[in-house]
């Protein structure tokens, strides 16, 4: 009998002894929690919470290095965000205030009668184009805002995409032999069946083709529609002076813009827009250049059935 009570104290005490143990080795733990996510809060983003998988506290710990890379990932995207902002409310002072400029002065000095006969038309010939490009750019900058935009969405629906292409492309067909750019368009009769967003998609062909005119020097545009393993193809290649390989790697990139592949009109978002797009709608883009050869942008988009 005196063997089992002392069996059981001795039980007792080592329960007891264990159990400050763990309470005072999870106080420990806690205390480093508190210090980690202190720091954490004072910036150190790259400050983890480290923990053994067999610590009572673990679980937690883990579930709050979860959250501060998720946290770390927004908050680098959103000043990723602001400064692409930044960058464009700079270009924006220059891009729209220079031509903008420039276009009221030629209304102006054909409006005063300070130019006239041919030189006058000259001029409002000038200031009508000055005019486009400014809405150019303001469309692809509301592009850019509604896109990275919450209330931007996709709308996705099976379509006749050959169909759909021939329809967007008849519309550049006046544009070519206006600037007399030689122009191949290869569209199959038979349908291809993709899942699109029809005003995405006309976006990036529009978006591409406009790329061409601004800045590849191009006399010549080919674009083909193909049915490769089970996606819808599409390659828009142009003969101008071609990007650089360098450059070819960042084409994608917002606000990037080539040294020689491009001329210096552009707002940078052309192409990241047509990339987004492309994404949002399961898709891929990729582009192929030779210095004064040209360039290829392909696009896949998966069929359907």
């Amino acid at each position: 009998m005196e063997l089992v009570i002392i069996i059981s104290i001795l039980i007792a005490v080592i329960s007891v002894f264990v159990s400050c143990l763990t309470i005072r080795r999870v106080k420990r733990q806690i205390s480093e929690m508190t210090d980690a996510l202190a720091d954490i809060k004072n910036g150190n983003g790259n400050r983890r919470i480290l923990s053994a998988d067999n610590e009572l506290v673990a679980p937690i710990a883990y579930e709050i290095n979860e959250i501060v890379v998720s946290y770390e990932s927004k908050l680098s995207t959103f000043h990723q965000t602001e400064e692409t902002n930044r960058q464009l409310m700079t270009s924006l002072s220059h891009d729209v205030r220079t031509p903008l400029t420039t276009l009221i002065g030629y209304l102006d000095a054909a409006h005063k009668g300070i130019v006239t006969g041919k030189d006058r038309d000259d001029y409002i010939e000038t200031a009508r184009w000055k005019a486009h490009d400014l809405k150019e750019y303001i469309d692809v900058l509301f592009d850019w805002f509604k896109l990275n935009s919450n209330e931007f969405a996709i709308e996705l629906q099976t379509v006749e995409a050959a169909e759909l292409t021939r329809d967007i492309l008849i519309d550049w067909i006046p544009i070519f032999e206006d600037k007399q750019i030689a122009y191949n368009i290869d569209i199959p009769e038979k349908p291809f069946r993709v899942r699109l967003d029809t005003d995405g998609y006309m976006r990036i062909l529009n978006n591409l083709i406009q790329n061409v005119i601004s800045h590849s020097r191009a006399d010549k545009i080919e674009i083909a529609l193909t049915k490769k393993k089970r996606d819808m193809e599409i390659t828009v290649t142009d003969n101008g002076i071609g990007i650089e390989k360098e450059d070819l790697k960042h084409i994608f990139e917002r606000l990037y813009k080539c040294d020689k592949g491009r001329s210096e009109k552009g707002s940078g978002l052309g192409l990241s827009i047509v990339h987004q797009l492309v994404e949002k709608m399961n898709g891929t883009i990729t582009a192929e250049s030779t210095q004064g050869s040209g360039t290829t942008f392909i696009l896949l988009f998966p069929l359907v059935g």
